[in-house]
């Protein structure tokens, strides 16, 4: 698979995908609706990416950004080979990718410069450990932690934080983190239990990671998250991923749709047992009204994007 989130203007989000499935998506593109992809790599970095544009009857233009506004190219290509040719070299980072294209440079303008936040030594205390709380719970997007940071401080008469200010600081702890996990060997506890979440839904059990943002939420909405045919259900939501980053473990909330006892009893014994067969500490006294507790866990949730 590519280390890479494909995005189309139908809102669609592709993470991880073949390289034939990137060439599908390409030759897929043209219509009313879906002209357009943008690739990004995981993890997402600032200022790079690629996408390419498309409509039917015309050429594709293909651009890529490497890091800065002033290093921004445009290329045309006749037809789909050579633009799938090149984003998948460019996703593979080959040497040479971008050889088979004529690029030129594209005039963005000056970059424009961000003010430093005008905010007392407690409000920027405050915003950056809320923003560096959920870089570290590793689900939030570079665009959710930047609206995030925008928003936090927001109150009746005042927005201390631009959209600018916001980007650029989501921007920085989202790469304090991405060169914190660099140094990170083999396979973490997150990733552990996604495979157990993945066991479980393959099982019949909805397992959803990271759902909604509270318990109230999430058990209202849960029953519309898996198959018709789904036998239960597990999920942590927001608050649940907050403190198991902040070292405290992390709660698993888990039934069944016909809301008996018995069941949920049944599908607490199976989310232990996929969590055990995966190596990760399941605390639970097998009381089906009882929250299931993953503990230790050490929450090292590498970021996508």
């Amino acid at each position: 698979m590519l280390e890479i989130v494909v995005k189309t203007e139908n809102w669609e989000r592709h993470v991880r995908v073949s390289a034939e499935e990137l060439a599908g998506l390409v030759r897929r593109i043209g219509g009313d609706g879906d002209r357009f992809l943008v690739v990004q790599r995981i993890p997402d970095l600032p200022d790079v990416f690629a996408q390419v544009w498309h409509k039917a009857g015309a050429d594709y233009t293909l651009e890529h950004r490497d890091g800065a506004a002033d290093r921004h190219f445009q290329a045309m290509a006749g037809g789909p080979e050579a633009v799938i040719a090149a984003i998948t070299g460019w996703a593979r980072q080959e040497a040479g990718w971008d050889g088979g294209l004529a690029w030129s440079l594209l005039d963005m303008g000056p970059a424009r410069e961000v003010p430093p936040l005008d905010l007392d030594e407690i409000e920027r205390v405050e915003l950056e450990k809320r923003v560096r709380e959920v870089v570290v719970g590793g689900y939030a997007s570079r665009a959710e932690l930047a609206e995030l940071a925008e928003e936090y401080l927001v109150t009746k008469d005042r927005r201390p934080v631009s959209r600018e200010q916001a980007k650029a600081l989501a921007d920085r702890l989202w790469l304090e983190r991405v060169a914190e996990q660099a140094a990170w060997q083999g396979e973490t506890d997150p990733e552990r239990l996604t495979r157990a979440f993945t066991a479980l839904q393959e099982a019949g059990i909805t397992a959803r990671e990271n759902f909604t943002c509270c318990r109230s939420c999430g058990q209202s909405e849960i029953g519309g998250e898996g198959r018709p045919d789904a036998r239960g259900f597990v999920y942590f939501h927001a608050q649940c991923t907050d403190s198991a980053a902040a070292g405290q473990g992390l709660m698993l909330l888990y039934g069944g749709f016909d809301g008996s006892s018995e069941t949920t009893a049944v599908m607490g014994h199976e989310v232990v047992a996929a969590l055990e067969a995966v190596g990760l500490h399941a605390k639970w006294d097998g009381d089906p009204g009882r929250a299931i507790t993953v503990t230790p866990l050490d929450w090292r949730r590498r970021l996508v994007g």
